[in-house]
């Protein structure tokens, strides 16, 4: 198995990481890291001899994270940040629909199961809706509750 971060080396956060019961001091499920994070790896090593971990120091969040290798991509790589993540309630802008019928009503409330950061629109996601899942694009998209920020 190839490592292809060295040590030293700043990568980028491509997924959000949540404890798995690894991380002392942390519910499971609480969120360590967010994707988008900039951090250096620290150590590399294996894990059931086939995964590449990378140890990586998150210094924003003071955080020393296991990451997987598909996890991360080189910091200078370019990336598409995006609005909403994993489980975030979201409304669409407008109806959607598919061969002219009416899926889901413009502010229906839905829940990101699926960041896609690297559409040719720019990012997406598969939004639960119903029970159905539909490819939506960020910009047809707003929060479902307004944050602090966005109602002041």
């Amino acid at each position: 198995m190839d490592s292809q971060y060295p040590f030293g080396t700043a990568v980028r956060l491509l997924r959000n990481v949540r404890n798995d019961g690894t991380f002392s001091g942390k519910e499971i499920g609480d969120m360590l890291v967010r994707r988008g994070a900039v951090g250096h790896v620290r150590d590399v090593g294996t894990f059931l001899q086939d995964q590449v971990i990378y140890t990586v120091h998150f210094l924003e969040d003071d955080m020393l994270v296991g990451c997987r290798q598909e996890e991360l991509q080189l910091a200078d790589e370019p990336w598409n940040p995006s609005r909403f993540e994993f489980r975030d309630k979201v409304k669409p802008l407008v109806p959607l629909g598919m061969k002219g019928e009416v899926l889901v009503e413009a502010g229906s409330v839905g829940e990101v199961v699926k960041v896609l950061g690297d559409e040719p629109g720019g990012v997406a996601y598969h939004v639960l809706f119903n029970g159905r899942v539909l490819q939506v694009p960020e910009k047809a998209l707003e929060p479902a509750q307004k944050s602090e920020e966005e109602s002041a």
